[in-house]
């Protein structure tokens, strides 16, 4: 069994309610999304067996707060990551997973091995896709097993209409998750800095704890 992995390296964690904390990360190749505020562009990976990357990982200092398993979307190679799961897990090792919140089904499979759950919901009018409204209810769902937060990217094109029916979804499911509001990486203006605000506000008004925290990696220079 063989996987493709994009890199093995170590950092800080740029995003989500874990900002700061120093993490090892694996990014998985391959998405099976094209949201068009994606500034993640993978072209070269290098083939795994499960063994293998757990051994590169024993390379690294014991000293960070978990194993941040990204992408791409991991859940595409759902089988390798579950072997390499069962080996960090028997290690003692912290496993968060980030992914894009569609793909119910392999998520199950793995969710006893992973610790947090750092997942997306995306707004079509920011991803300029159809909605996924069904599937992140059902892995939202699933996820709520371990400890979830909810990361929503916002554009100039995102509305109000999608933030308000996210918003929905998470009441109805788990209504306790923190939700981050994350401004696109196209550039940052005053109008976006206003319209954070005005969407933090509505989704407050929601009853939802939210938040708004930027890309603090690239802001710093960081991987």
């Amino acid at each position: 069994m063989k996987a493709r992995i994009a890199e093995v390296f170590e950092s800080i964690q740029g995003e989500g309610i874990y900002l700061g904390e120093k993490q090892l990360f694996v990014r998985f190749f391959g998405c099976n999304l094209s949201c068009k505020f994606c500034d993640t562009k993978l072209d070269r990976f290098t083939e795994y067996e499960p063994q293998e990357l757990f051994n590169e990982l024993r390379l690294y200092q014991d000293d960070y707060q978990a194993v941040s398993f990204t992408g791409g979307e991991p859940l595409l190679q759902k089988d390798f990551l579950k072997e390499v799961l069962k080996l960090t897990v028997s290690h003692g090792y912290k496993n968060y997973l980030e992914t894009n919140g569609t793909l119910s089904g392999e998520l199950k499979d793995v969710i006893g091995y992973l610790d947090i759950v750092a997942m997306d919901i995306k707004l079509p009018t920011s991803t300029g896709m159809p909605n996924f409204w069904g599937l992140h209810r059902k892995f939202l769902k699933i996820a709520s097993q371990k400890e979830v937060f909810i990361k929503m990217v916002i554009s100039t094109h995102t509305e109000k209409e999608d933030l308000l029916e996210a918003a929905k979804l998470i009441n109805e499911i788990n209504k306790g998750a923190i939700l981050v509001l994350q401004q696109d990486s196209f550039g940052h203006n005053q109008a976006m800095e206003n319209k954070l605000r005005t969407f933090k506000n509505t989704c407050l008004k929601e009853g939802i704890t939210t938040c708004v925290i930027p890309q603090m990696h690239k802001a710093m220079g960081l991987r």
